[in-house]
């Protein structure tokens, strides 16, 4: 009976009112609101591969969903609710207390239910969490709309997380043990942004899909990316490589046209943004420092190394 009890002591509590049946059935039933989409994705961490060995369980709680929520934000989508799988190896109740309240105060920050999901015992720690959101029918923002002269811009800082990891006790850990998925970022580009991706495993590796699904290309400026003031202390190269292949900021990365950036610019924002580079006609990634073009070869975080 472990697996229920874990389940009754530490993820089950009332839901969203339209969750007309949460933990505790075979399946969660949701009623969803009219003319809409559901959007749905997961992702799975594991211990010592997406996360250092030593990272607190609140913090893994917290990640879990935060970087599910973010995968809703890159296509517009206003979050509702989340499965979790749960493997454990053993069950550690100190352990489970906090990655719950972690699991618990991002879902609460963010407005979403747990409406279901698995527990069971591996020699691994890994956890997979499936999100669902709405989208108004036909307003979902892909990675494949960007159009020729279309700004490039990014949300908040770059190369944090990838910083921390590098520098554990720095402050930047804590972007990397605590992304902020762009929620209400992501719905005020519904109708603008053509083309979006969340910053997961790298500036430039992210950017590329957004080329490639767009067929299009795209000229980066260099000294306009958005980085903290640890990596402008650093050789410059490095810093670029932060920025650009460290992943796990999840930040949120589109293309939207001038006319649009400026209506953008008319909404209150709860984050900064920066016009980092513009889509082009050629096919691939070039850029650019101070002006003149620059050869430099980057490459984002690879799942399969």
């Amino acid at each position: 009976m472990a697996e229920f009890s874990i389940i009754d002591q530490y993820f089950k509590r009332p839901s969203n009112v339209d969750v007309s049946l949460g933990i505790g059935d075979d399946s969660a039933i949701v009623t969803p609101p009219p003319a809409q989409q559901l959007v749905i994705c997961t992702d799975t961490l594991v211990a010592g591969r997406h996360f250092p060995l030593n990272t607190s369980a609140h913090a893994i709680g917290w990640k879990s969903v935060a970087v599910n929520l973010s995968d809703l934000a890159a296509m517009g989508a206003k979050p509702h609710s989340i499965l979790l799988a749960l493997s454990l190896p053993t069950i550690d109740h100190e352990w489970l207390a906090e990655f719950s309240r972690g699991l618990f105060e991002c879902c609460d920050q963010f407005g979403v239910s747990l409406i279901g999901g698995d527990t069971t015992q591996s020699t691994q720690l890994t956890m997979s969490v499936t999100a669902l959101g709405w989208i108004e029918q036909g307003q979902a923002v892909t990675r494949a709309g960007a159009q020729v002269g279309d700004y490039i811009c990014v949300s908040g800082q770059v190369g944090d997380a990838a910083f921390g990891l590098q520098h554990l006790g720095h402050p930047l850990q804590q972007r990397l043990d605590y992304p902020t998925p762009r929620c209400e970022l992501g719905q005020q580009l519904k109708g603008l942004a053509s083309s979006m991706i969340d910053v997961s495993d790298g500036l430039a590796q992210d950017l590329g899909h957004i080329l490639k699904a767009s067929n299009k290309g795209a000229t980066l400026q260099l000294d306009q990316l958005p980085i903290d003031e640890s990596l402008k202390s650093l050789e410059t190269q490095k810093a670029w490589h932060y920025a650009l292949a460290g992943g796990d900021d999840y930040e949120l990365c589109f293309t939207i046209s001038p006319q649009n950036y400026e209506k953008l610019l008319r909404q209150p924002l709860d984050v900064p943004l920066t016009i980092i580079g513009e889509i082009t006609q050629q096919t691939g990634l070039l850029f650019e420092y101070m002006g003149e073009t620059y050869p430099l070869h980057v490459h984002g975080y690879q799942h399969f190394a």
